[in-house]
């Protein structure tokens, strides 16, 4: 696969000590990561990944209406370890959103259950991989 394609999406894991990583974009963006710590694990950053990512859709159509007065995504999974391994099951994503009174409030609260609906369907990328299943090519360079 070519690291010039347009779309492609790219971050680069170093490790720091052991079991404490960062993650860097090409955009100078970084996040550390860590087993054991008060830092987010790895499975906790993909959870946050569908959280965050659901939420940017959620967020940038809503926002157009009225600005929340609270906007919060919880999202939980039950870790499992059996035949396939180990692995993430039950993933339920909750929306705590709540608007201020008034005509944009009002015009943002009807909207939100189909805004989640269609994020989780069609635009969040996270979680649709996650839906869909793809292939990840594990290799040593």
């Amino acid at each position: 696969m070519s690291t010039d394609a347009p779309d492609l999406r790219s971050i680069t894991l170093t490790r720091d000590s052991v079991g404490r990583y960062t993650a860097r974009n090409r955009r100078g963006g970084s996040l550390t990561v860590s087993s054991g710590t008060e830092e987010l694990s790895p499975v906790e950053l993909l959870l946050a990944g569908i959280a965050a990512c659901t939420a940017v859709d959620v967020d940038t159509v809503t926002t157009r209406r009225a600005e929340p007065d609270s906007f919060e995504v919880e999202v939980t999974a039950d870790k499992v370890k059996d035949e396939h391994g180990n692995h993430l099951q039950d993933i339920t994503v909750s929306f705590r959103v709540r608007f201020p009174d008034g005509d944009g409030g009002d015009a943002a609260r009807e909207m939100l259950p189909k805004l989640v609906k269609r994020s989780h369907d069609e635009w969040c990328t996270v979680s649709r991989t996650i839906e869909l299943g793809t292939a990840i090519e594990a290799r040593v360079e």
